[in-house]
């Protein structure tokens, strides 16, 4: 069977909506709940969107695994537009590792616009990993760059983030973890 005659079974695919809304629902059977919550019953589908259009509102199913599956009245466009708004606001909260990369020979210009990078996003609030790349005959003095890097990180940034993660060798490289003081 080609690509074309992949088939999802029983699961939602690529291209089909989250929740099951109005006509799309099929059961025989399902348990409404009404939009403020309150539980009004086992009914048809067709009795379910009838309540639901009485009210100028739409029939969703909520719970498709249960049994009968749970369905609720509700203004579809506005639980959508909320569910999404919780979902931005849940990914912008949390407190991302951003990565600066350096090399024992960065000039002094480009390490000034690298660390400068580094202390736009420890305002921000996210957590900045820097790592110093080796190459060559600099894998033969690792502790000089794990020097360097902890004069680098006390001349720019110690007045905005504390080390959580002291300089550690990780094979060609040396990193080391900062995250904003509070």
């Amino acid at each position: 069977m080609g690509r074309r005659g992949r088939r999802y079974r029983g699961r939602m695919g690529p291209d089909r909506p989250e929740h099951r809304v109005n006509h799309r629902i099929r059961f025989p059977t399902i348990r409404v709940v009404a939009e403020d919550g309150s539980v009004i019953g086992v009914m048809t589908p067709d009795e379910g969107r009838a309540l639901a259009r009485e009210q100028g509102l739409d029939l969703v199913e909520v719970a498709p695994r249960a049994r009968p599956p749970v369905c609720r009245i509700l203004d579809y466009g506005k639980f959508k537009y909320e569910r999404s708004k919780a979902e931005s606001k849940s990914k912008s909260s949390k407190p991302s590792v951003k990565t600066v990369k350096l090399r024992p020979k960065t000039d002094d210009h480009d390490l000034e616009t690298k660390l400068g990078r580094a202390r736009k996003f420890l305002k921000r609030g996210d957590k900045v990993r820097l790592v110093m790349r080796m190459r060559g005959r600099e894998r033969a003095y690792p502790q000089r760059w794990v020097q360097m890097m902890r004069e680098h990180f006390d001349e720019h940034l110690s007045d905005l983030a504390t080390v959580t993660d002291r300089p550690s060798a990780q094979g060609r490289a040396i990193s080391m973890l900062v995250e904003p003081t509070s």
